[in-house]
């Protein structure tokens, strides 16, 4: 148990029976009241949102979490399946359970899933992911590199700002926790 004001962004807590991941927090102290730590959080089950606000003397359950590095290998309609590193042993994730990490999930690419008494809960996505842009206009004449961005289509379905000089079949780096362009791969 932990004080309700040493919550953290990306903390899972138990709450009413359930687990949340901590999507936002913020302290507020206002004036002569006693302070108060507003949060937003996710049901990690159902992926419903919610806003609560604990007292600072309130006492939260944070949950720990087992990681397991998998790889992805593969998409069937709406179930995607992962491979244990170690085990060799597969699992299956829902799109519900994916959630907004399908963008990213090309085969072979290592990934760490989250698991709370043996249930996978969530996934983590590494930091960047290299993906193929498969549509996106072509360049327009006399527009220089910073002059503006176009939208362009990646393989994974995906569409993202990329500058004027990306084309289709381009190789591009893409940070995953904001959706952003980050520079060309080079492909031999």
């Amino acid at each position: 148990m932990l004080d309700a004001t040493k919550i953290r962004r990306g903390m899972i807590i138990k709450l009413d029976g359930g687990l949340y991941r901590v999507l936002d927090c913020q302290l507020i102290t206002p004036g002569r009241w006693k302070a108060m730590m507003q949060t937003k959080l996710r049901n990690i089950k159902d992926g419903s949102q919610l806003e609560y606000r604990f007292r600072s003397d309130d006492r939260v359950e944070q949950a720990y979490l087992e990681e397991v590095e998998m790889v992805f290998l593969y998409r069937s309609g709406d179930e995607f399946y992962f491979m244990n590193l170690q085990t060799y042993e597969q699992i299956k994730l829902d799109a519900e359970a994916v959630g907004d990490s399908a963008n990213y999930l090309i085969p072979d690419l290592v990934i760490t899933i989250e698991t709370y008494e043996g249930q996978p809960v969530g996934i983590k996505l590494p930091t960047t992911v290299n993906l193929t842009v498969v549509e996106t206009e072509p360049m327009l004449k006399g527009a220089t590199q910073s002059a503006s961005s176009k939208p362009a289509k990646l393989e994974t379905g995906l569409i993202i700002q990329v500058p004027q000089f990306i084309k289709e079949g381009d190789v591009i780096k893409v940070d995953t926790r904001e959706d952003k362009y980050l520079e060309r791969v080079k492909t031999r």
